[in-house]
């Protein structure tokens, strides 16, 4: 059995875990309330662009000329995992789920004997997909001096994709974040971002004619690329409001099983020092008596 010394040692260290879990506690739910508004304000315009792309996928006629964001590479044997995770743990599963998600999709795509490569947005998927798939790490996006998610870092990745789509790097490019529903449920999602995939839904036999002007490959050429900047804003806005909430929970559990554990302890700690009062009350009376 420990001594008194050592279980008042570990009382004491266990309330300044729970005063540090606490504190990240708070802090991630003060930073939840701007997250999840982002992510809340961003997904109307972001799941809308995203239908119209598909339908128009689904109705423009695939030419020489057409834009490979919509087209592609006439090809499907090279896959790209883009993975976004965060830079910092203590957030329970969040980051786990992702990378499940894209191991899930990479595993599915190896059987079908397809080339599988990552590309990582946030460090905390790196670890895991190293281990896995040693050597299969195209590019590493640092997000680490990033505080809040903005738009023009998403661009950055877009335009990157783009040069290495153009450079023959990968025929599809795949897209794995968390979306945020609350502080309680984060759901890791699977997206399909180059190329566009075709709305099967889309009844193309009844779509009415649409004239472009000032001409469909220029107005291509310019929603294209914003769409997939978009789509990937929108993925660090989700990711971000995911993260929050679920270090949110993740800390309020911590808490509460630091406040558990600190209970049984005192009450290790209690017995123990009550037991050593009586050893010591037994051997002054039995002196007493010898006398």
């Amino acid at each position: 059995m420990a001594s008194l010394k050592e279980l008042k040692d570990r009382i004491s260290s266990v309330k300044s875990t729970q005063k540090i879990t606490k504190a990240k506690q708070m802090v991630a739910a003060a930073k939840l309330r701007k997250a999840q508004a982002a992510a809340e304000a961003a997904r109307p315009y972001a799941e809308r662009l995203e239908t119209v792309m598909s339908s128009l996928a689904s109705g423009v006629s695939i030419s020489k000329d057409t834009p490979k964001l919509l087209a592609g590479t006439g090809k499907n044997q090279k896959h790209l995992m883009v993975v976004a995770t965060s830079d910092r743990g203590l957030c329970g599963a969040f980051n786990a789920n992702i990378v499940k998600e894209a191991r899930i999709k990479a595993d599915a795509l190896k059987a079908e004997g397809k080339d599988v490569e990552f590309y990582l947005v946030g460090k905390k998927g790196k670890p895991v997909i190293n281990r896995v798939y040693p050597g299969s790490i195209r590019h590493h996006f640092d997000t680490s001096d990033i505080k809040n998610p903005h738009y023009d870092d998403a661009k950055e990745i877009a335009e990157d994709l783009v040069a290495r789509m153009e450079k023959g790097d990968f025929d599809i490019a795949w897209l794995f974040y968390s979306k945020f529903k609350s502080a309680l449920v984060q759901e890791p999602q699977t997206q399909q971002i180059i190329p566009v995939p075709v709305d099967e839904n889309a009844d193309t036999g009844s779509t009415v004619a649409v004239e472009y002007e000032p001409d469909e490959e220029e107005i291509l050429s310019e929603l294209l690329p914003r769409n997939l900047s978009i789509q990937l804003f929108r993925a660090l806005l989700e990711n971000g409001a995911s993260e929050q909430g679920a270090s949110m929970t993740a800390m309020d559990n911590a808490t509460r099983n630091a406040g558990d554990l600190i209970e049984k302890l005192t009450i290790v700690y209690n017995r123990s020092r009550q037991a050593a009062i009586t050893t010591e009350l037994v051997e002054i009376i039995s002196g007493a008596e010898a006398l």
